[in-house]
């Protein structure tokens, strides 16, 4: 099975250490970043998708993609 995530966080070091592990747990950067500023907060935010194959499962919509 193939999964897809997007990962959003603040402009900040936790977002990089959040792709960080998505990296060390075998996913894969997919697409570019984006970065927009959130009027409300008052803040840049951050998003990167990420995708993985997983060999021998199938998906549902009972996948719990973050134990990937």
């Amino acid at each position: 099975m193939k999964l897809y995530r997007f990962l959003t966080g603040p402009d900040d070091a936790s977002f990089c250490h959040k792709v960080t592990a998505a990296l060390n747990k075998g996913w894969h950067l997919f697409g570019s970043p984006t970065y927009a500023y959130d009027k409300k907060a008052k803040t840049m935010c951050c998003g990167q998708a990420i995708v993985k194959d997983i060999d021998g499962q199938e998906y549902g919509p009972d996948t719990k993609l973050s134990d990937w």
